[in-house]
């Protein structure tokens, strides 16, 4: 079985989160700007409410939930406590709808930081910023029932061996809900698999495995063989696989594939995938579109119903 993840926007289905702009928040008096923000994050919690319907008659089975679900949680000018908001306890109520929801038809929940969340940094500001991002962000997976808070490693800063011995460092000190949700994915310009497998493997920290950015960032491992590495992970910790795909903006040929394009090329899809259970975020722009299309070519190139 393959559950397909839809990320966290929709391209044809009416379903729009809110956002506010941090210098306009940030010029608001508090109580005004309290109360703003708190609007934006009730009607946010109904959206997501109204996605999870959306991807459940799709039959889609996971969905990646927006960082900025809560707009400017974390900002140093803007930001706020949960319990702050006006409308605090109706979110709350909100999220825990969502979380019975997904839970009563089977629909996997994630996070995707953005880039800027870096562990591994060596400068200590940065750590900082990138930790309280992640306490919100796992505090949210908390309310909604979200398991993976996915981050990539980040820069070398000159030694990739350093960093990984940063990171490891670091984890251990993490709050124990941020390591219980947190988990690493390979990258398209610096750590590959076979990086960042023997820290998982010592640390239990599922790895999730982007084809596109092994074929942009490749090592010695073969698509199935780091398909199964990083299965093996998730299996041996008792939870289901997760994967990524995506198909290059131009061409294998151009000078940088790196940029997602609308669609999944069928021929993108590794044939190795095809007898496996495990869920695949489908990162490509035309979202639901594109999952549907990748379906019905599975279907029609394989036989498979998915």
């Amino acid at each position: 079985m393959i559950r397909f993840g839809l990320c966290c926007i929709f391209h044809d289905h009416p379903v729009k989160f809110r956002h506010i702009n941090a210098a306009n928040a940030a010029k608001l008096p508090e109580a005004e700007r309290l109360c703003k923000l708190s609007s934006i994050c009730l009607d946010n919690s109904f959206e997501l409410e109204k996605a999870l319907l959306t991807v459940e008659s799709l039959e889609i089975g996971a969905f990646r939930i927006l960082s900025q679900i809560l707009p400017l949680y974390t900002h140093p000018q803007a930001g706020y406590k949960l319990e702050a908001l006006p409308d605090a306890p109706e979110i709350v109520n909100n999220f825990a709808k969502i979380r019975e929801f997904h839970e009563e038809h089977d629909i996997r929940l994630s996070f995707h930081p953005d880039q800027f969340i870096i562990l591994a940094s060596p400068d200590e500001q940065v750590f900082e910023n990138s930790l309280r991002e992640l306490e919100y962000q796992c505090m949210v997976a908390d309310l909604t029932g979200a398991e993976n808070v996915n981050i990539h490693m980040g820069g070398t800063y000159g030694s990739k061996a350093d960093t990984i011995k940063r990171f490891e460092a670091r984890f251990s000190e993490l709050p124990e809900s941020v390591r219980r949700h947190l988990t690493l994915e390979n990258d398209d310009i610096s750590y590959t698999v076979e990086d960042l497998y023997p820290l998982c493997s010592k640390l239990d920290i599922p790895l999730v495995y982007d084809v596109h950015h092994h074929r942009c960032n490749p090592d010695s491992l073969s698509i199935p063989q780091a398909t199964e590495l990083c299965g093996g992970l998730w299996r041996k910790l008792g939870r289901e696989p997760y994967f990524h795909i995506s198909s290059p903006k131009a061409s294998w040929q151009a000078k940088n594939p790196r940029p997602h394009a609308d669609y999944i090329d069928i021929k993108d899809f590794p044939e190795c995938w095809l007898c496996m259970n495990f869920t695949l975020d489908v990162e490509a722009k035309a979202k639901e579109s594109a999952i549907i299309q990748l379906r019905e070519d599975l279907q029609q190139k394989f036989g498979i119903k998915a």
